[in-house]
């Protein structure tokens, strides 16, 4: 946690960020996470090459093999307690860390996984703040960003954010204004904060600015989990 927040906050954290950082840095992990960047290469290269017929068909090759390679290896979850991380409120208890696993996984936060852009976050003092760069797999408009990109980015976000309230919830409603384009290839710097909570609807805000630029804002209302009907959805999924 950074050090700028203050004391009173100290109990009042984001899985997405503490829980990610407590992940022990395992040889597996390492391994995962370095397959992982190295695939995000080959999609950027792939959006832009002018290679050959020839070259590509090579590259093509040599991308079949190894995915025949990993289909052919075991499958299944490395990492368990989706729902007991989910529903946890207060600070990430580092020795049970591995419980946290699977933000490793997500699309955005996610370091294993290669579709993460992948966004940083941290705290700054009661903000969520993030540093990202958009490859070209995230075109839009030529040069920008796409615009279902831009809001899903704001979703990580203020999920961080809404965790602030001291428990956690699922998006209800979400609302981005474009302001401007979003450069792809460009740092841009993304801030969520807590907006306010009323019993289990939970409100956060946030923005992205890019070369000092307002280049979009949004809104989100999130609703604290109910127990039973998160349990159902983590039994539908593992069947």
């Amino acid at each position: 946690m950074s050090a700028d927040r203050s004391d009173a906050d100290d109990a009042v954290t984001s899985p997405r960020i503490d829980g990610l950082a407590a992940l022990a840095a395992t040889p597996r992990r390492v391994e995962v996470r370095r397959l992982a960047q190295a695939m995000r290469e080959i999609i950027e290269h792939l959006t832009s090459t002018t290679a050959t017929t020839e070259e590509l068909s090579a590259a093509a090759d040599d991308l079949e093999g190894l995915a025949a390679l990993l289909g052919s290896l075991p499958a299944g979850q490395q990492y368990q307690g989706f729902a007991e991380a989910a529903m946890a409120g207060g600070a990430v208890d580092p020795d049970d860390a591995e419980r946290w696993a699977f933000f490793d996984h997500s699309p955005f936060i996610g370091l294993a996984n290669p579709m993460s852009p992948p966004m940083t976050l941290r705290y700054e003092r009661d903000r969520v703040v993030c540093d990202v760069a958009f490859g070209s797999a995230y075109e839009g408009p030529p040069g920008c960003v796409h615009g279902g990109y831009v809001a899903a980015a704001f979703d990580e976000l203020l999920g961080a954010a809404q965790s602030l309230s001291g428990t956690q919830g699922m998006t209800a409603h979400l609302v981005v204004d474009y302001r401007r384009p979003t450069p792809l290839h460009t740092p841009l710097r993304l801030e969520g904060w807590l907006d306010r909570r009323e019993g289990r609807k939970i409100w956060a805000r946030g923005t992205i600015v890019a070369d000092g630029e307002l280049r979009a804002e949004a809104e989100a209302l999130f609703i604290a989990f109910d127990p039973g009907r998160f349990a159902e959805l983590l039994a539908a999924r593992d069947t």
